[in-house]
């Protein structure tokens, strides 16, 4: 049995650009894996491909993305053993942190260390990209800022370490319903967009920006006031992280995020963590 780490992601930046044909978006946004991470184990035995996640309520079927990648892999290299696999969580599901692409990038990573297929970096990402939009990027590996819709990087080696306090409020939301909420209609003008700068902790700090975010407080206003509490115990800065409804704060060392986690978990504010960039 091998165990690895499958670790959550937030996005400092993310702004929508257009809606494409294909019904995906065109998207700039800034990628950052954190320590907040799930254990997935590899046991190749038996026959087939059996998925477990005990305790999460999560899918052992198809409609696991992880399932999807390991049969993705196995079809592409024409191989049936056996392997077995337990994912045990950690990250909130539909929480705008990428648990299930994380899952399914771990899973093509091992699965090919594993099975020694020697498929390349770039070859995963391509099957990555096939399974969902933030496959990709767990599979680049690196703090990068992503275009396209999320499957073209850059990387973003300047961002300094950073600590955070994340808040989920324990709901759901659907990523798809809402990048539906932003109501873009179909468009072929040539995209214009400057990237920020993001070398500091206070560039950082100031540039947070997040697009979705709106839609989603719409909906739930208390994203916006999880925003405000975090700043309130010492945030530098507040952002809701990817289709939402996990909200993060940056704090400028660990002691001040180690006591504003104490501290918010007295709140009943939702489930509080902290995590720092990896």
């Amino acid at each position: 049995m091998i165990v690895k780490t499958s670790p959550a992601k937030i996005n400092l930046f993310l702004k929508v650009l257009r809606k494409r044909e294909d019904g995906y978006h065109d998207i700039l946004t800034l990628m950052q894996k954190i320590s907040l991470c799930d254990e997935i184990a590899f046991s190749l035995a038996g026959k087939g491909i059996v998925l477990h996640c005990p305790g999460s309520g999560l899918p052992e079927d198809e409609n696991n993305l992880a399932l999807r990648a390991a049969q993705r892999l196995l079809s592409d290299a024409s191989r049936s053993p056996g392997v077995e696999i337990t994912i045990r969580k950690n990250i909130p599901v539909a929480a705008g942190l990428g648990g299930g692409s994380s899952n399914a990038a771990t899973v093509l990573l091992t699965l090919n260390e594993l099975m020694e297929f020697h498929y390349s970096r770039e070859k995963l990402m391509r099957m990555g990209a096939e399974l969902g939009a933030d496959v990709p990027f767990f599979i680049y590996g690196r703090t990068a800022w992503a275009s396209g819709i999320g499957d073209r990087f850059q990387p973003a080696d300047e961002i300094p370490p950073l600590w955070f306090v994340l808040v989920n409020p324990g709901f759901e939301l659907s990523t798809r319903e809402v990048y539906e909420g932003l109501k873009l209609g179909l468009t072929n003008d040539t995209i214009k967009y400057n990237m920020p700068r993001f070398k500091t902790l206070p560039q950082i700090a100031a540039g947070l920006y997040n697009d979705l975010e709106r839609v989603s407080i719409r909906h739930y206003p208390v994203i916006s006031e999880i925003k405000e509490v975090l700043m309130s115990h010492g945030a530098i800065g507040s952002l809701m992280s990817g289709s939402g409804p996990t909200v993060f704060g940056i704090f400028s060392d660990e002691e001040s995020a180690s006591k504003a986690e104490s501290e918010l978990k007295r709140t009943g504010i939702g489930s509080v963590c902290k995590a720092y960039s990896i």
